[in-house]
This record gives structure tokens, C-alpha cells and sequence, in this order.
């Protein structure tokens, strides 16, 4: 399938607002997911103006690109958008605690060591306090692919649980903001809109840089007459024919 059609087949599924009304204390609980599952069927986000979609950004560093044959996650950052500015002020980030340990080239990459992640939270622990951090927010990632394998993953392996929100890839609006040759890398979109990335493959880091791209192409894709998701998905799809 298009992976435009695909997008907005599994964004259909729609997200809603009332997460936090949740009575349940315990957001890995089997009721908890499931009122979370049915909220998320209540509120149409391809069609809500930019300015106001609830966006939480968010980046993983990882052993590897292979969830599946035993790459883990080492750490989360993640970021609020709020009305079209990122909250810096609202984040989320912490080490996962792993058995495989970082390569010398991954320690390299990311800073992360082996002893790091011996002393960090489990993965069910940053997973809980990660879903009460994101609530029913519209999810953001560069590279989104990454971050969906992963997820899906971890949650199953840790929670038991499926993997319910959906991810908006930056190069949904990039495609329409960006030439080619700058929408591929992290990097290269920061170079073209002048966005500093303090510290390159940090997952908070990284999660702000990726989410200061999706407000700036936000912006310029409101300039260019899209309101909302539902605008964009309809002209990437029309580029696609």
C-alpha cells in the first residue's frame, strides 16, 4: 500500500482529548489501554487546524535497527508541541536499562555506555512513565519507521500490550517544504531552516531539533494554504498519481 494511504488509513483511527480522565491508576492495565483504545477512536485529527493538534515528539536511541532480532532501546526523549511552538519546558527523557549493551561504535554515537544503562530504569518502568508523559497526544518522529518498530516491540515484550498510538513522520510536511536532496537527514533539515541541535544523537536532543522541523514546517505549510493534516495526506497523495 501507498505509504501516504497507509498514513491515513491508521490516522483515521483518530485520537482523542479525554486521556487524562481516566480513572485508572495503572496506564498498563488492561482496562486503562482499552479506554485509551477507545479515546483514541473519538476525535478526527486529520482535521484539526495545525495550532491545534496535541504533539509529543519524540526520538529513541537504540543498540541497533533490529527490534526483532534483539536490538533494544537505550533511551527516550520526547518534547510537547503546544499551539505551534515547542514547550522545551515539557519533556520527558530517561535511560533504559538493557541486557545488551551498547557496541564501542553505538557508545561512540551516543554517549551511552554500558554502565549507563546498568544503572537505569527497566524498560516497563520508562514505558509506563512514557505513556502517562504522551497521553492521547499525535505522535512525531524523524524517521518514524525507527521509532514504530521499536515501540511496537518494547511495548509488546514489556507490557504485554499492543502498541496503540500512531506515528506522524516529519517528512509529512517536509516533502512539501523541503527540496529533495534536504529531506532525508535529520542533519540536512536543520542545516536548511538554521535549527541547532545541541547534541546530535541525544534523544532528548534530537526530539526537540525534530520537533523545531515540524513546527517551522507546519508554518510554512499553512503559508502555502494547508490547514490541516487531512490537506496535506490529500495533496501527497495527488503527488503520488
Amino acid at each position: 500500500m501507498n505509504p501516504f494511504f497507509q498514513f491515513v488509513k491508521d490516522l483515521s483511527g483518530r485520537l482523542g482529548s479525554g486521556f487524562s480522565s481516566l480513572n485508572e491508576k495503572d496506564p498498563t492495565s488492561v482496562a486503562y489501554m482499552r479506554s485509551l483504545e477507545r479515546l483514541m477512536k473519538e476525535k478526527d485529527v486529520l482535521s484539526l487546524p495545525f495550532n491545534e493538534l496535541p504533539i509529543t515528539v519524540f526520538d529513541l536511541e537504540t543498540t541497533g535497527f533490529h527490534p526483532y532480532n534483539g536490538d533494544r532501546i537505550l533511551s527516550i526523549g520526547a518534547v510537547k508541541v503546544k499551539r505551534g511552538e515547542v514547550v522545551k519546558e515539557d519533556t520527558f527523557y530517561s535511560l533504559v536499562s538493557s541486557e545488551v549493551p551498547p557496541s564501542d561504535e553505538i557508545t561512540q554515537l551516543t554517549g551511552i555506555t554500558e554502565e549507563m544503562i546498568h544503572g537505569a530504569p527497566s524498560l516497563q518502568e520508562v514505558l509506563r512513565e512514557f505513556y502517562t508523559y504522551i497521553k492521547d497526544d499525535v505522535l512525531v518522529a524523524h524517521h518514524a519507521s525507527h521509532e514504530k518498530q521499536f515501540m511496537q516491540h518494547a511495548t509488546w515484550l514489556a507490557l504485554k500490550k499492543k502498541f496503540q498510538h500512531r506515528l506522524v513522520d516529519t517528512s509529512f510536511l517536509t516533502r512539501l517544504t523541503l527540496s529533495e536532496e534536504h529531506q532525508l537527514s535529520l542533519d540536512a533539515c536543520c542545516d536548511v531552516y538554521g535549527i541547532t541541535n545541541e547534541q546530535r544523537h541525544h534523544a532528548l536532543h534530537d526530539a526537540v531539533a525534530a520537533a523545531e522541523i515540524w513546527v517551522e514546517s507546519a508554518r510554512l505549510v499553512q503559508g502555502q494554504g494547508y490547514s490541516n493534516l487531512n490537506d496535506v495526506y490529500e495533496r501527497l497523495a495527488n503527488m503520488e498519481d
